[in-house]
């Protein structure tokens, strides 16, 4: 009896690892017809129609067009079926906050975005939390769709298993329990990642890095953060705390950081970065036509318009850039030398300059790799840009739900 029982358990679980496969396939394939499913799976025919059976009922997979075949009888192509449910992306950043809603295909039924500032305190952020999640339980209700799950992304050190925020330095936020704070409007999974982690895994899923193995992902804004996916999985390291990159010393004697250290890669880039370099450039007397918006007020000029400027010409607002290119160069190559990946993508509010900066990068890179000849590694913007995590937090809920879909 005990050995049958095992022989049921064991059937149960190749049962669900097939699907996932399937799944996972139609993830990357769209749409495919049963057969083509089969080879590609390398699973027996008549296990694929049994699961895509199953997949059709519980509205995961929908038959489409009939296609014909030179050997048999015309079938139906299968793809991905928008109505199989819903997720909900969140994303807690320094100066907004945003809610978004997918369907089951990750197409965007839904989004709220709101701005904010750590200066209002933790308490008034999670009250503007809790009414955007009312928001979007209303939407869900009214749309009559199944929520598959929720997933956030915050700047800060996550403990992913408890879904505790345990630091944000740049939200001056410690030992926030965000899943349970969310529990209370929400009855199905949620996951709360680091918000970088979260775009990596955005890029990975439906960016420019769709289903590449192993690249880098920076997040450029308030701060800086990092996401490593390796072997196509996010690394989170022992403690999942990898990937904070942003606080990697640079200079021991420079800038304060949030963190509390002084030097930190992330001083050094961003848009607080440029902001601050070309404040300092007409502090010292420097001409440029930021001065006509500053209108005396230099803390008047932000990343936007010193991305204008730059586009039309203005040799400060193009000096400010190079700077951060050249110490992004420098982070950038010493994170190629450690972990020899042959991606780098940059995300997050600074992509919005990529085609400003990605030459001097590219040069800064290239001179300090151990492997300066190294010609496969590729620097390039994210596909969603600002959007990147919370299509990252999207796609925590859909790997899981994938990777281990419920049985009806």
């Amino acid at each position: 009896m005990i050995q049958a029982k095992s022989n049921t358990a064991d059937q149960a679980w190749v049962r669900r690892m097939n699907r996932a496969i399937i799944l996972e396939v139609f993830r990357t394939h769209h749409t495919l017809s049963r057969a083509r499913l089969a080879i590609m799976t390398g699973l027996n025919p008549s296990t694929v129609s049994n699961i895509i059976g199953e997949l059709i009922q519980e509205n995961l997979i929908r038959e489409t067009d009939l296609v014909h075949s030179s050997t048999g009888r015309p079938g139906r192509l299968l793809e991905i079926n928008p109505d199989g449910g819903c997720a909900l992306g969140i994303e807690i950043n320094v100066d907004y906050i945003e809610f978004l809603i997918t369907d089951f295909a990750a197409n965007v039924l839904w989004r709220q975005k709101q701005a904010s500032s750590p200066e209002v305190g933790q308490e008034v952020i999670m009250i503007e939390i809790s009414h955007l999640a009312e928001k979007a339980s209303a939407f869900i209700k009214s749309h009559q769709s199944r929520l598959l799950g929720v997933g956030v992304g915050v700047p800060g050190l996550v403990d992913v298993s408890s879904g505790l925020l345990k630091v944000a330095p740049n939200l001056k936020w410690f030992n926030v329990p965000v899943r349970e704070v969310l529990s209370n409007y929400f009855d199905c999974p949620i996951y709360v990642e680091n918000e970088a982690n979260a775009a990596a895994l955005g890029e990975y899923y439906f960016g420019a890095t769709r289903n590449l193995q192993d690249f880098i992902y920076l997040s450029t804004g308030f701060g800086l953060g990092c996401g490593y996916v390796i072997g196509g999985k996010l690394f989170r390291g022992m403690s999942g705390y990898a990937g904070e990159a942003g606080h990697m010393i640079m200079d021991i004697n420079g800038e304060q950081c949030g963190c509390g250290n002084r030097g930190c890669w992330e001083t050094f880039v961003g848009p607080r970065a440029i902001e601050q370099n070309v404040q300092r450039s007409l502090e010292s007397g420097a001409k440029s036509s930021l001065q006509d918006i500053a209108n005396g007020d230099l803390k008047k000029i932000t990343f936007d318009d010193v991305l204008e400027a730059a586009k039309n010409g203005d040799q400060i607002s193009l000096d400010a850039l190079k700077k951060v290119a050249y110490y992004l160069g420098i982070g950038i190559a010493n994170l190629v030398n450690l972990l020899d990946v042959e991606v780098i993508v940059l995300g997050g509010v600074l992509s919005k300059a990529c085609s400003l900066i990605i030459n001097d990068i590219d040069q800064v890179v290239s001179s300090n790799m151990l492997d300066p000849e190294k010609d496969h590694l590729r620097i390039m913007s994210s596909a969603h840009g600002a959007d990147a995590c919370v299509m990252g937090a999207i796609a925590l809920v859909l790997d899981d739900f994938i990777r281990e879909p419920a049985f009806s």
